[in-house]
């Protein structure tokens, strides 16, 4: 099999070739051959790292396939959530995944669809998590007297918004001036 290799360090200081070197062996140890390693030096806690993209990118593409990678807070820090979302969509791309030093995420083995299942029931439980998180936030600001959702729309006046047009201003410009959304004084300006 085709192997991708993906490696990660927080800051410049830390040293990528440790994890490198074991996870060749081991890819080696498999009988994998290494057709591609995607390094970042930088933290996980965001998906737009140069080389996670090319690496998504990559096996889009089918250049590999499998991924290897360290640990699961290697390949990201970004909440159990979006982590589980970056493997399915792996999964999604034909790409099997295998973390060397957590050898129950492994998807190349013969148990590798009980433990998508098994996160995928992770992630949708998460989901159900963050949306009750999320509610009593709202019931808790509603109880401290917060006003909630949009705001009430403003009196639209659009003759003004006509003249300010006719004066050469753009839309983001009296948009601004008015306190209106943009598309409210396009809106406006069309009705006249």
């Amino acid at each position: 099999m085709r192997c991708g290799v993906y490696i990660r360090v927080s800051t410049g200081k830390q040293e990528t070739e440790n994890q490198l070197s074991q996870l060749k062996e081991f890819a080696r140890l498999q009988g994998w051959v290494v057709v591609a390693v995607y390094a970042d030096q930088l933290t996980g806690k965001n998906s737009d790292r140069e080389q996670f993209q090319r690496m998504f990118q990559d096996a889009s593409q089918r250049k590999f396939d499998v991924l290897l990678f360290w640990s699961l807070d290697r390949l990201s820090r970004e909440g159990a959530l979006e982590t589980l979302q970056h493997l399915n969509r792996l999964t999604g791309y034909g790409i099997q995944w295998r973390s060397l030093t957590e050898q129950y995420l492994d998807s190349t083995g013969i148990f590798g669809e009980a433990v998508i299942s098994i996160l995928a029931v992770v992630a949708k439980q998460e989901r159900v998590r963050l949306s009750e998180r999320t509610l009593a936030g709202l019931e808790r600001a509603r109880k401290q007297g917060k006003i909630l959702g949009r705001r009430p729309n403003a009196a639209v006046d659009a003759s003004k918004i006509r003249e300010l047009r006719d004066r050469g201003m753009s839309w983001g410009a009296i948009s601004r001036e008015t306190g209106l959304a943009r598309a409210t004084c396009q809106k406006a300006c069309e009705a006249l």
